[in-house]
C-alpha cells in the first residue's frame, strides 16, 4: 500500500455507570426478545443498556457504546447502542469537594 496510510480505528470509549433498576418491556423487536435490559445512570442522565453480564441494581458497571455495544450484545445485527460488559468489584466514586 505504497502512498496510503492505514487508518487506525478508534473504538467507542468504555464508560462507568450505576445500575438503577431492571427495565421490563414485553413487546420487543427481533433480536432483543431474550436480552435483559437495565436502566443505568451516569451522573444525572439515565440510559437503557443491554445487560450481558447479569448485574443487579446498585452495581457499578462498565458499558460500551456504538458498534462495540452491538458486538458485546451478541451480534452486529442487534439494535443496541449501550451494552454492559463488566461489573466493577470495587469502585470508590469521587465525592464532590
Amino acid at each position: 500500500m505504497h502512498g496510503q496510510r492505514r487508518r487506525q480505528g478508534r473504538g467507542a470509549p468504555m464508560k462507568i455507570y450505576q445500575v438503577e433498576r431492571p427495565l421490563v418491556a414485553t413487546n420487543r423487536i427481533p433480536g432483543l426478545e431474550h436480552k435483559h435490559l437495565q436502566v443505568v445512570r451516569d451522573g444525572s442522565a439515565s440510559a437503557v443498556a443491554v445487560d450481558s453480564v447479569g448485574c443487579t441494581p446498585g452495581d457499578w458497571v462498565i458499558c460500551v457504546g456504538s458498534s462495540a455495544a452491538r458486538e458485546a450484545a451478541g451480534s452486529k445485527e442487534y439494535p443496541s447502542d449501550l451494552t454492559i460488559v463488566g461489573i466493577i468489584d470495587h469502585w470508590p466514586p469521587q465525592e464532590d469537594a
